[in-house]
């Protein structure tokens, strides 16, 4: 099948190389595997050739899985080493504390892995070298190689302890949403959960979704259209510092790296701290700096100000994939495309409604999370609940219904739109394809070659993710009565059915194209629907639903880096559990310190350049809006009807362009990632929107022009490129946080100067 991120599969199913390897007898790719001669990175190789002479560009799902990844592997390196442990339970804790503070940042950052990695590797080195054993080189010859010094320090630092370590790290990073809700109840209604019932919370819901992820990976894991666009620069990166050190190019790449990585570390200084007018410059925003609509337009180097039109960054936090970017230099040019398009479209309709007054959006800020009155205040909201934050219809027959801001309201439509474009997208373009693996599968057939290879290791029983999801479903089931969440029970299991449809739909869309469709407004409409009137109950029936799923596709796409790296899977299942529940100890440790001390700041619209409220003020109003007034609101004929209607009409979105396609195959509809398409809608509602442009230009450049017309240079260097400026600059923000930043407790500011100036970075007029 031809992977399907860059060329879709046709209705009428045209065979790609992928499919010419598989014989009438069956699969055949222990001999693809086989007939794969010299390592992945060897200067040329027969596989790498068309039939011009020329090194072929990376087009389907197979060139993915042996053009740019090693099938090399090793059995006999150990996994469960004294580092990996050691290195991974303290990078664990690291990785949950620095998520959580960058949590409260005012632009949406993740850790990224592979700062994890960076940092894994070179500590891993250290501790080759210090560690006594076998493995030291220094070590006397007359130690004894035993079992324990074995342990210790059994060699080289392998792939094996560094991908586990990274995983285990990792998986600790992500906020956990379960601390989304008690922020939101510590800021907004004044509640802090027994410390004993919020860790028990925090573990069930973590956990629930690597069960349903395990149960399902025969279908979302193993098969080779399976890519995840987002793993090919950390893959890489594992290979370059480990296999195929004998290769001359490979020490280039090595050294390629460091030079990438030192320099963006040294770079970021200054768009992140000592001139932040380098995150945005816009020439508008220069030739007219008194013009609100140009800050809307063309601003964006501030948050919740403006769009960021033609405006150029020069911060990679932004522009690479760890700020608002997808990741310019590894997402399918498919799915940049349609994000871009989407994003045009954005610009337009925002500043149309909020022209229009539609939704009475020129009342209230132009980007905002906040919910408000029609004076453009902030609403109260705990006027109109009682004293068991129920709605209370006398205290809102009072206040009155709040409103957003027009800009969020197309969001939430977006959001939506692409919830209901998944479906169908998935449907027409994928569905054959994910039947057809499923009954090889259960045929016993081995359909892609880095599963093949897979085989020699012990895989995890199907009953250990089944009673992990037992497991976790008692522990919700518990914390759900004895910590107030006015959740009933059938609650909890409705909310998981809908996780278990949904799954499947989401990670074929993430696996393939690099997006992952966001099915939380689905999640709290249904649970409005459900339990009107009880915002607790709906940010908990959010929690079940919206992140059992995001919890299953973490898992999934873990697991796929293992089956490319050659982890163990029960390696992979043991780390992955472990950062689950270590990191969710520690969010809720960090997240109690934050609140305490800037408490504030996170209640403020703009924040300021350093904390910001916008991630939990967000989870609130929606808590809000649907859980307290979803039937009065987005009812039909309500104020904002047209958002829960929006999923219909996604539905029908990529119908046309299947049929244009299917009748007219040349003008390219089959590129259309519709789901990406719709919720771009909503893609500049939040946050620094200085980077766009400047992205878009980055990604046609990598994934167009490199990718076709320098093949080679793009197989060898595109992906640790990006693996490189990533790295450096996560090593950057988080040294940064700490030193300056504020995350240590004291906030040390740059004095003001031209490109530090008082008010915007860009010098856009300010709104807020």
């Amino acid at each position: 099948m031809a992977q399907p991120s860059i060329t879709h599969p046709t209705p009428d199913r045209k065979e790609s190389f992928a499919d010419e390897k598989y014989d009438e007898k069956g699969d055949n790719s222990v001999e693809i595997a086989e007939s794969l001669k010299g390592e992945v990175y060897d200067d040329i190789r027969d596989i790498d050739m068309g039939e011009d002479g020329k090194e072929r560009p990376i087009v389907t799902d197979i060139d993915v899985a042996t053009r740019l990844i090693s099938l090399e592997d090793d059995p006999t390196l150990p996994a469960f080493t004294f580092r990996m442990w050691f290195l991974g339970l303290g990078l664990a804790c690291f990785g949950s504390v620095l998520g959580q503070i960058f949590y409260f940042r005012p632009q949406t950052v993740f850790v990224s892995q592979l700062f994890i990695q960076i940092i894994a590797y070179i500590l891993g080195r250290v501790l080759e070298e210090l560690l006594p054993g076998p493995g030291n080189p220094r070590e006397n010859l007359k130690m004894k190689n035993t079992a324990f010094w074995r342990f210790m320090n059994p060699g080289p630092f392998n792939i094996k302890e560094h991908v586990a370590i990274t995983i285990f790290a990792s998986t600790a990073a992500d906020s956990a949403l379960a601390i989304s809700i008690f922020a939101a109840d510590d800021l907004f209604y004044g509640i802090q959960p027994n410390v004993g019932v919020g860790i028990f919370t925090l573990i069930g819901s973590q956990l629930m979704g690597y069960g349903l992820g395990g149960i399902m990976r025969s279908f979302l894991v193993y098969p080779t259209y399976i890519v995840f666009p987002n793993l090919l620069p950390t893959v890489q990166l594992f290979d370059a510092l480990h296999r195929g050190k004998k290769i001359i190019l490979q020490k280039k790449r090595v050294k390629f790296f460091w030079i990438v990585f030192i320099a963006i570390f040294i770079w970021e200084w200054l768009p992140e701290y000592i001139a932040p007018t380098l995150t945005g410059i816009s020439i508008f925003c220069l030739a007219n700096q008194k013009s609100a609509w140009f800050t809307r337009i063309f601003g964006g180097a501030a948050g919740n100000e403006g769009l960021g039109a033609f405006a150029l960054s020069f911060d990679w936090n932004y522009v690479g994939s760890g700020g608002g970017s997808m990741g310019a230099l590894f997402t399918p040019i498919s799915t940049q495309l349609s994000l871009y398009s989407g994003t045009a479209i954005c610009m337009i309709a925002f500043c149309a409604c909020y022209a229009m007054n539609v939704w009475n959006g020129a009342k209230f800020p132009f980007l905002s999370q906040q919910l408000f009155y029609l004076n453009g205040t902030i609403y109260q909201q705990l006027r109109i609940l009682d004293d068991k934050l129920m709605l209370d219809p006398a205290k809102l027959e009072v206040e009155g219904l709040p409103w957003f801001a027009s800009s969020q309201v197309l969001a939430k439509i977006g959001a939506n739109l692409a919830i209901g474009a998944t479906i169908t997208h998935v449907v027409l373009w994928y569905g054959v394809d994910i039947i057809e693996i499923i009954k090889k599968y259960r045929a016993g057939e081995s359909y892609d070659p880095h599963l093949t290879k897979m085989k020699i290791y012990p895989e995890v029983p199907m009953w250990w993710y089944i009673a992990m999801l037992l497991g976790s479903f008692a522990m919700a089931m518990a914390t759900m009565y004895t910590g107030g969440s006015g959740l009933p029970w059938w609650g909890l299991i409705v909310s998981l059915i809908i996780a278990t449809i949904f799954l499947p739909f989401v990670v074929t869309v993430y696996a393939i194209t690099g997006f992952s469709p966001n099915i939380q407004n689905l999640v709290q409409m249904l649970g409005a629907a459900m339990i009107p009137g009880n915002p607790q109950a709906n940010m908990y029936f959010t929690l079940y639903g919206f992140n059992t799923l995001d919890q299953a596709r973490g898992l999934i796409r873990d697991l796929k880096m293992g089956q490319y790296t050659k982890l163990p899977p029960r390696v992979t299942f043991a780390v992955q559990s472990l950062g689950a529940v270590v990191g969710g100890l520690l969010n809720y440790v960090i997240m109690k310190t934050i609140i305490s001390s800037r408490r504030d700041i996170l209640l403020d619209i703009q924040g300021s350049n350093v904390w910001s409220g916008q991630q939990v003020q967000t989870f609130n109003s929606d808590a809000i809006s649907w859980g307290a007034l979803g039937n009065i609101l987005y009812a039909p004929g309500g104020r904002y009807a047209i958002v829960p209607f929006s999923i219909l009409i996604g539905l029908a979105i990529p119908v046309p362009f299947w049929i244009a396609h299917r009748y007219f195959p040349k003008i390219g509809a089959n590129f259309v990632v519709t789901p990406v398409l719709c919720w771009t809608l909503g893609y500049l509602s939040v946050g620094i929107n200085s980077s766009v442009f400047t992205t878009f230009c980055l990604a046609v450049f990598s994934q167009y022009y490199l990718r076709r017309y320098r093949p080679r240079w793009f197989r060898k260097y595109n992906f640790l490129l990006s693996a490189a400026l990533d790295g450096g600059t996560q090593v950057m923000v988080f040294v940064f946080t700490f030193a300056v930043g504020g995350g240590s407790g004291k906030v040390t500011n740059m004095p003001n100067w031209a490109l530090n100036p008082t008010g915007n970075p860009d010098y856009c007029k300010r709104l807020t």
